[in-house]
């Protein structure tokens, strides 16, 4: 079946928060949406047939976590990922965040250090301490290729008073999809160190030129006592607005210990809607998949392309996966606020600031590529006008 990804969709009005908050957020409403890590493109059909059956049911009750849902997410995992599990492994939650929130509070007790690798999503900075743990950096190192891990300052920062990990597998935002062996080197420094990694993998799906996720505990399965991945089908589908995840762990204590926290807070299922988009979404939606995976590695490439030919003083390191692109303007001198200046008021684009992501990024900006190539062009075609000083 053909996708039809360039077909444009208007979302201004209908209440989402990427097109409809931009006034409150960049001072104007007349801006390309950039920003709100969600995509401009309708769900595969397959899911949409799936809501529409339970919406035409006129019934809404109470729904049960079903054992083909939670089938649907181990075998994806397995034909996906290569990664063997079973249905008593998974867990739901209402989203990955709620997730992680609840994780925190289960492993680690107020005033506990988290590590996080910056620049990194800004949910991790404030359900830190919302949770009144505190936040320690690991910052990734800067490479001519892209980004690594600091496994040398990694240990250092990994103190006594620090209990757990969030790690962004891929990562949002620079890109990198985590080898094997990195994932293995980062899983024996934090067992070694009674460390809980808390693996934020929601943007697992979406992979270009040949890298592949590797969920955590099949690259370090010796952290499984130490460790839960984190998944959702909300960025690979489109369906964040749903509010559906799923969460799973090898060894069965701390899976438990997971479920009864999220049970305590009544927690532990997701809403109809969620699990019947959830369930289409794992055991149909492949084919959708592969051509949207496609559509975004050009539209990846129509970025890259751009800043050679139009913006070479903007950089942007190889990206591995994920839609959304990171880039680079610290070759302007710009302070972030006038960078924002340039890209709100001068090229009236809304892209994420840089700042949000750690102190040490403000000349930088997260650019959303999950759009129809036409509305990226235009984005593009703006973002460079506004920088012909």
């Amino acid at each position: 079946m053909a996708y039809d990804f360039d077909a444009p969709i208007d979302r201004r009005g209908t209440g989402c928060e990427k097109w409809d908050n931009m006034a409150p957020v960049f001072g104007r409403d007349d801006l390309l949406a950039f920003w709100v890590a969600d995509m401009d493109f309708k769900a595969a059909p397959e899911i949409i047939e799936a809501l529409r059956e339970k919406v035409e049911s006129g019934v809404y009750g109470y729904p049960l976590m079903t054992d083909s849902a939670r089938e649907s997410v181990v075998d994806w995992l397995a034909t996906r990922h290569c990664f063997s599990v079973d249905a008593s492994d998974v867990g739901f939650s209402p989203g990955i965040i709620t997730s992680l929130s609840v994780a925190l509070q289960a492993f680690t007790a107020p005033g506990d250090g988290v590590v996080i690798q910056t620049p990194v999503y800004p949910q991790f900075f404030s359900l830190i301490r919302r949770n009144d743990r505190a936040v320690v950096e690991n910052p990734l190192m800067e490479t001519a290729d892209g980004y690594e891990m600091d496994y040398d300052n990694l240990r250092r920062v990994l103190t006594p008073d620090v209990k757990a990990m969030l790690l962004c597998s891929p990562h949002n935002p620079v890109g990198r999809v985590w080898r094997a062996d990195e994932l293995w080197r980062l899983a024996e420094i934090c067992v070694e160190r009674g460390v809980v990694v808390l693996s934020d993998e929601i943007h697992h799906d979406i992979t270009f030129d040949g890298a592949r996720h590797v969920p955590f505990q099949l690259a370090a399965p010796e952290s499984a006592p130490w460790s839960i991945i984190f998944m959702a089908p909300s960025k690979t589908f489109n369906l964040a607005g749903l509010c559906g995840s799923a969460w799973l762990s090898k060894d069965k204590k701390i899976a438990a210990r997971m479920q009864k926290a999220l049970v305590s807070v009544h927690c532990s299922e997701i809403n109809m809607m969620a699990l019947a988009a959830l369930e289409a979404a794992y055991s149909k939606g492949a084919p959708w998949l592969d051509s949207l995976t496609a559509y975004l590695s050009s539209n990846r490439d129509l970025v890259v392309k751009f800043l050679r030919e139009r913006l070479p003083d903007v950089k942007m390191k190889h990206q591995e996966g994920t839609f959304i692109s990171w880039l680079d303007f610290r070759g302007y001198g710009l302070s972030g606020k006038e960078l924002q200046d340039v890209l709100v008021q001068k090229a009236r684009v809304a892209l994420n600031p840089g700042i949000a992501f750690g102190g040490d990024y403000d000349a930088f900006a997260r650019l959303n590529i999950g759009c129809p190539r036409g509305t990226l062009e235009e984005g593009l075609d703006r973002i460079g006008s506004a920088f012909n000083f």
